[in-house]
């Protein structure tokens, strides 16, 4: 479970992945016309924010982006970082491209395994817990008790639609463009309102 703060960010996370990704080869032409939803997996730490955003763009296409939030810069992911942000609660924050965090892969890796779902997203009023109702579904494929350790990212590959991720002897397959095929493997689906089940990520031995 994790707790959502009511504050402001400036840049906004909108504001932060418009300006990263016209670099990106996946993103080639798409331009963000809205946010469709969002997921996430805890950080069992509890340092590290994780969020996964799918964007509906003017053409129609839904592009996903994992980000990671941190209190301060990760070692060695200068590639990744997307920004700096200033978040009216918690003060700057890093905001990483998920692919490049050991920490995103960690979390996905294990809902994949352990046929997780969404963590439940919630804010406190006046000292009561307030459910936060989830704009998409997902769940992991697998059955198994724990994920894999995953200490740090050792490459991260663009192609097409898809981003490829090696860390600690798996390959993590992400749909960018979501509904790109990805191939057979454990894996994440996720559901928006009424709409199909898709895949959005599989998980495989490197």
């Amino acid at each position: 479970m994790g707790i959502i703060h009511k504050a402001t960010l400036s840049p906004s996370k909108q504001e932060l992945v418009e300006s990263w990704l016209p670099g990106r080869p996946w993103a080639d032409g798409h331009r963000i016309a809205e946010k469709v939803a969002e997921y996430r997996f805890d950080d069992p730490a509890g340092e590290v924010g994780v969020e996964t955003i799918l964007w509906l763009t003017e053409d129609g296409s839904v592009l996903q982006t994992p980000l990671t939030y941190r209190a301060a810069p990760l070692a060695g992911a200068e590639e990744h970082l997307i920004g700096t942000t200033q978040h009216s609660v918690l003060g700057q924050r890093w905001a990483y491209d998920g692919c490049g965090d050991p920490v995103w892969a960690a979390t996905l890796a294990a809902g994949i395994v352990t046929g997780a779902r969404q963590s439940q997203m919630f804010v406190e009023e006046d000292g009561q817990r307030i459910d936060i109702p989830a704009r998409m579904e997902v769940l992991g494929s697998g059955a198994g008790v724990d994920g894999p350790a995953i200490r740090s990212v050792d490459s991260v590959r663009d192609e097409g639609g898809v981003t490829t991720v090696r860390c600690s002897g798996l390959e993590i397959d992400l749909a960018r463009l979501v509904g790109t095929p990805l191939g057979g493997g454990l894996h994440l689906s996720g559901t928006v309102g009424d709409s199909d089940s898709t895949v959005l990520a599989v998980l495989r031995l490197a």
